[in-house]
């Protein structure tokens, strides 16, 4: 049979499936007011154990995860920082075209715990108050000899460089703190806070998986929908405009690309057209997880590219054997090292070229962190979401790439989200059917799909109806 590949007493092939559902509810899950306190307890927490009086969190448009994380919302056009201190006391501090947003904040600021700071609004606006940064930033209580966690978006976890001495915040900012907290005090990148080993931002409760699914089941019925579009003569624009709904916020650059990708350094959609025998690529991201494909506009292996027609057996078998493997494999309380190592073992970087983290966590933005990396020992705890991001590069041959979002859930979080968020809980369920009954993997009873297309690859992309299974 066309694209068969045995690897653990079970054949990969290529057969005719039905197309998981489109399963989007349509409904976002806001976050609750218990939730919110939830988060900033764990955050308070994190700074205890840190010895830390306060904590500046930065945000701009591309960098906003953490400050969302307690603000609920982002600072569009400006930047902005929300000062945390370690009694609970908040201040904001916020440019012209976001001042009105302090009152609609998720967590409660006192109107004189708001700082109107022109400095971090468009150049050219007025500046109607007349103070300095660092007079602002000790209206927001910055003081001398405080213990500063600075927190951008981003710890640095390379051995080759100081991780609290590197500080991700614009330096107009980072040297009026200095200035404030003099040589008595200290100024650390504290981001480890949010996104680090036990961080308050790596695990999510039922109502933040709930809040996340939208995004991420969402994200995965438009590549669905993309799919299903491909055909000779349709252009990257029409692609594109499946993928992007609901004037949703993108956490990625959205991409449909047929053929050759960066053709001077271009990033988006074009008119060009697909052709037949094109490496296709199809990608949207939204608060809660992205959906991702790579394969061929084909139809059957006679349509692909000269020297590529043992595209399925040398690429795309390998890679779904892996990403079932991984499926079947992470769990609760197993460490991130050993997931590392399995995904090393069944799909060996020396042969398939992989080289960041087989899986990573994901929530506002699509990278969050990653306990999954080579020698890693930290453990993979329930409410963790995940990208499957395992990604083959093989010379000569286009991708092959299913990226998609999966929680890890204890038995006790389980049973939260089927008694609090039933219809979220019930796609779980038919997730979970069609990936074992349909797909053939037997997955990990830790593992939530949060949406239709975990482990759905089709490698011919005009085979709209034959997909990669697992069959014994």
């Amino acid at each position: 049979m066309e694209g068969q590949l045995i690897m653990d007493k079970r054949h990969v092939q290529l057969v005719k499936v039905p197309e998981p559902l489109r399963d989007c509810s349509g409904k976002p899950v806001p976050l609750t007011d218990d939730t919110i306190q939830e988060r900033l307890d764990k955050v308070l927490d994190g700074m205890r154990r840190r010895g830390l009086d306060q904590l500046v969190i930065y945000c701009d448009v591309e960098h906003s995860g953490n400050f969302n994380y307690l603000a609920g919302f982002f600072t569009r056009f400006e930047e902005s920082l929300l000062i945390v201190n370690s009694d609970g006391e908040l201040h904001f501090v916020l440019g012209n075209e976001n001042l009105n947003k302090a009152s609609k904040a998720r967590i409660a600021v006192e109107q004189d715990g708001v700082v109107h700071a022109p400095l971090f609004s468009l150049p050219n606006q007025p500046d109607v108050v007349g103070k300095t940064l660092r007079e602002m930033l000790s209206d927001a209580g910055v003081v001398p000899g405080s213990r500063v966690g600075a927190v951008g978006w981003k710890m640095f976890t390379s051995p080759h460089q100081d991780a609290d001495a590197s500080i991700d915040l614009p330096a107009f900012i980072v040297d009026e703190l200095r200035c404030i907290i003099g040589s008595d005090g200290l100024l650390v990148n504290a981001a480890d806070i949010f996104i680090g080993e036990g961080g308050a931002r790596t695990t999510n409760n039922a109502n933040e998986l709930a809040h996340y699914e939208f995004g991420a089941s969402l994200a995965s019925d438009c590549v669905l929908d993309a799919m299903d579009s491909i055909e000779p003569g349709v252009t990257e624009l029409e692609l594109g405009d499946k993928l992007v709904r609901y004037g949703q916020h993108t956490s990625v650059v959205t991409i449909a690309a047929s053929g050759p990708r960066f053709e001077k350094a271009n990033m988006f959609p074009t008119d060009n057209m697909v052709k037949l025998g094109d490496p296709i690529a199809l990608t949207v991201g939204y608060s809660g997880g992205l959906s991702s494909r790579s394969a061929y506009a084909v139809s059957c292996a006679e349509d692909l590219p000269s020297g590529c027609s043992d595209y399925i057996e040398r690429v795309a078998a390998p890679y779904f054997h892996a990403y079932a493997h991984w499926l079947e494999t992470i769990h609760v309380g197993m460490e991130g090292g050993e997931l590392f190592n399995e995904i090393e073992r069944v799909l060996p970087r020396s042969d398939y070229g992989w080289s960041l983290c087989p899986g990573h966590l994901t929530a506002e933005e699509e990278w969050l962190s990653s306990p999954v990396y080579e020698g890693s020992v930290e453990t993979l705890r329930s409410g963790m979401l995940f990208q499957i991001d395992i990604i083959p590069s093989v010379s000569g041959y286009g991708g092959a790439n299913a990226e998609s979002t999966v929680a890890l859930a204890d038995r006790a979080l389980r049973e939260e989200i089927a008694w609090e968020y039933p219809a979220f809980w019930s796609r779980v369920v038919q997730r979970r059917a069609y990936i074992q009954d349909v797909l053939g993997i037997d997955l990990s009873e830790d593992v939530l799909p949060m949406c239709g297309t975990v482990a759905y690859l089709r490698p011919y992309l005009l085979a709209k109806d034959k997909a990669l299974v697992l069959r014994k």
